[in-house]
């Protein structure tokens, strides 16, 4: 049995507390436009989607006890999120016509933002964690068809991330997701760029053992 009571409010303030994706989908919006972060948004359900695969697969709580293969995780997200805030110092301090000649929707579409939030999302140690903690709290693991619970908690937890990755994209869209002057545009970037450094070096100083 699912304890959908505990289960959903849960679920929403892990959802709601600001992190890389959620900062990476308002400044989607902002700089891109909303249907490119709403593609963005997509790919981290992709990326939850993988994990949430491996906790119903059992896999989860295996990599989760292992030390070596968090520490792994844990400096491909370090260097992924020190490589976006550098990404965003740099188009901060660029000028307006180089940033546009630089920007990947410009170059390749809407596919560099999906693979960007994919790669945010599958390579925080912190979400294979949480996911591995979360779920089997509000089933019985050892009832039958326990895998069965995990995924429909799993199919919950997606859903009430896409509607507060569309809340974010939408206090981003107010922010200006358009025609915004070349000085927001650069001040969007640094805060961006400064926030993802601080994160990568958060998670750096981070034990998760």
């Amino acid at each position: 049995m699912i304890d959908w009571v505990g289960f959903i409010p849960a679920a929403l303030l892990v959802s709601l507390i600001p992190g890389a994706n959620q900062l990476l989908g308002l400044s989607n919006a902002v700089r891109h436009g909303t249907l490119r972060a709403l593609a963005g948004v997509g790919g981290r359900l992709a990326a939850f989607v993988v994990l949430i695969g491996l906790v119903v697969a059992g896999l989860g709580a295996v990599l989760a006890a292992s030390a070596t293969a968090l520490e792994v995780i844990k400096w491909v997200g370090v260097v992924y999120l020190a490589w976006l805030g550098l990404t965003g110092l740099r188009s901060a301090f660029r000028a307006p016509a180089d940033q546009a000649a630089a920007s990947p929707t410009a170059r390749h579409g809407v596919w560099p933002i999906v693979a960007h939030e994919f790669a945010v999302a599958i390579s925080n140690p912190k979400a294979l964690l949480l996911f591995a903690a979360l779920l089997p709290q509000f089933t019985d693991t050892a009832a039958p068809h326990a895998d069965l619970h995990l995924a429909a908690l799993g199919a919950a937890y997606l859903l009430i991330e896409l509607v507060v990755g569309l809340a974010y994209i939408a206090t981003g869209r107010r922010i200006g997701a358009t025609g915004i002057p070349a000085r927001t545009q650069r001040r969007v970037s640094l805060g961006t760029g400064i926030t993802f450094l601080g994160l990568a070096t958060l998670l750096a100083a981070d034990d998760l053992r």
